[in-house]
C-alpha cells in the first residue's frame, strides 16, 4: 500500500524540510550530489527544472523503491539570474538593484516513483513586485533579517514583506522553495493519501 512507501526529500534545505513537514507525512532527507552551475544561455525556468530533476534522479538512484522529491529554485529579473548573496555587502548591492523591480521565482519540482519509474516534473512561477526603497531601509532590513542564504537577498517568510508592493502567483509555498499544492496533487497520483491517516 502507498501508506508504507518511503518518501525522500532530495534536499538538505531547512526551508524545504519545514514546508514538507506541513503535510504531516513521515519522510527522510538526503543530500543530492548535483553540480548547480548554470549552463550557457540557460533561462531561470530551464535551470530550475533541470536541477530539480537532476536532484531527484540522483537521490532516487540511492532509494530505488521510494518516492523521491527534488526541487530547485532560481530567481530572475528578466533572464538575469539572482544569486544567494552570501554576505552583507553583496546583499545590499542586490537589493539596491531590485528596488522597484519585479522578481520572478521559478521553483522546479520533480517527483520520481522509483518503484514504477514514473516521473512528474514542472516549474511553478511566483512573482514578487518590489516597492522602491532606499539604502537606509536596505541596511535596516539586512541587519534584522540577515537573508544572506536567500536568492534575491530577502526572506518572504520574514521581514522581506516590508519590501514588497505585491505578490502574484498560484502557490505561495513555491516562493519559499517547495510548491506544496502541486506536490500534493502528484503524491495523490502516486497513491499517497492526503491528508494522511492519523497515527
Amino acid at each position: 500500500m502507498a501508506a508504507s512507501r518511503t518518501i525522500v526529500l532530495g534536499s538538505t534545505s531547512a526551508y524545504r524540510r519545514s514546508l514538507l513537514e506541513r503535510l504531516q507525512l513521515s519522510f527522510e532527507a538526503a543530500s543530492p550530489r548535483v553540480a548547480e552551475d548554470r549552463l550557457p544561455e540557460e533561462t531561470p525556468h530551464a535551470l530550475a527544472e533541470r536541477l530539480a530533476r537532476a536532484k531527484a534522479a540522483d537521490v532516487a538512484s540511492r532509494y530505488p523503491d521510494a518516492l523521491v522529491i527534488g526541487s530547485d529554485q532560481s530567481a530572475g529579473v528578466g533572464q538575469r539570474i539572482l544569486s544567494k548573496p552570501g554576505n552583507h555587502q553583496r546583499a545590499a548591492e542586490q537589493l539596491a538593484a531590485l528596488s522597484g523591480q519585479s522578481v520572478v521565482f521559478h521553483t522546479g519540482l520533480c517527483l520520481i516513483d522509483g518503484r514504477s519509474g514514473r516521473e512528474w516534473i514542472g516549474v511553478e512561477p511566483y512573482t514578487v513586485h518590489m516597492r522602491e526603497f532606499d539604502d537606509d531601509e536596505i541596511e535596516r532590513y539586512l541587519r534584522l533579517d540577515r537573508p544572506y542564504d536567500c536568492s534575491g537577498s530577502f526572506k518572504s517568510e520574514g521581514l522581506g514583506a516590508c519590501l514588497f508592493r505585491r505578490m502574484e502567483g498560484d502557490d505561495p509555498t513555491a516562493l519559499v522553495g517547495l510548491p506544496l499544492i502541486r506536490l500534493c496533487a502528484w503524491l495523490r497520483e502516486a497513491g499517497v493519501i492526503l491528508p494522511s491517516h492519523s497515527t
